[in-house]
């Protein structure tokens, strides 16, 4: 089910308003909400966002653990700083590739708060100035005319979360579609080549007997075929190149520019109506 992204300054009260849509949602839809952030692996984070590759490790974990328990009954929420651009697209692919929607809750705060906030935390909970410091400079904002960034939520310290709205972006919206990229292409079945050498001697065989009653300009059906297709004379020849190439991969319109170039095959190609030339791509 849905993914909901929390996005802020350190110390801008992410976790908070993560458990309150976690005991929200837990309460009205009956649903597993699962929080998944930095505490619950376990992470010195001035140790980590202190170095780069650390940073980068931990947000593939991060990544990695949401992409595991998203699935069509259960509610993700992302408790961290989620606070690079980059990642957040990295975050909307995966959840094109789940096709299930997602929205962001960006918890707004000035840095002065943030820093303020840290100090009355635990001594073993807190950041170390200069690290908060150069996390809230790197900070990207979200901004909601990313698609990725949409639906936006965002949140200051006196405002109360929107349930209904966010309930509404994660259960009423439609998810994003997948990418082609990002889709698994269907298996050929086993039998693939002797069903494709089937169709196209079938075709081959129509338009041959075609030729024996039609005269050029008649429209002249071709089995598998949804539109009939102008008749012109062909020769045997062009016909067995067409469908000879198609098993290969080669048979494309670069195809009939190159053998334009010599005038035998002109001879032998140029009859061949575009409509017959599209329905044997269509294979």
């Amino acid at each position: 089910m849905p993914l909901i992204i929390m996005c802020g300054h350190p110390c801008s009260g992410k976790t908070r308003r993560a458990q309150e849509l976690k005991d929200y949602f837990t309460e009205k839809t009956g649903r597993k909400v699962y929080t998944v952030g930095d505490e619950g692996l376990g992470v010195d984070r001035n140790s980590v966002y202190a170095d780069s590759q650390s940073e980068k490790n931990l947000r593939g974990a991060l990544r990695s653990e949401v992409e595991r328990k998203l699935n069509k009954d259960d509610i993700v929420i992302l408790d961290s700083l989620n606070y690079i651009k980059g990642y957040r697209y990295e975050l909307f692919c995966l959840v094109k590739h789940a096709q299930t929607p997602h929205c962001l809750v960006f918890c707004l705060t000035s840095a002065d708060l943030s820093s303020e906030w840290n100090k009355e935390r635990e001594v073993d909970c807190q950041y170390t100035q200069e690290i908060l410091d150069a996390l809230i400079l790197r900070f990207e904002a979200p901004d909601s005319r990313n698609r990725w960034d949409s639906p936006l939520f965002t949140i200051q310290k006196e405002d109360t979360l929107p349930f209904e709205a966010i309930s509404d972006a994660i259960f009423k919206r439609k998810a994003p579609p997948p990418n082609q990229s990002t889709q698994s292409q269907p298996l050929s079945s086993t039998n693939f080549l002797y069903e494709l050498d089937k169709v196209t001697q079938d075709i081959l065989m129509a338009v041959l007997d075609s030729q024996k009653t039609s005269v050029p300009g008649d429209l002249v059906v071709i089995p598998g075929a949804t539109e009939k297709i102008s008749f012109c004379h062909i020769f045997f020849i062009a016909l067995t190149f067409l469908r000879n190439e198609k098993p290969t991969g080669k048979f494309t319109h670069e195809t009939f520019t190159s053998l334009r170039t010599t005038s035998a095959a002109a001879d032998l190609i140029h009859p061949l109506p575009y409509s017959l030339r599209y329905c044997h791509l269509q294979l």
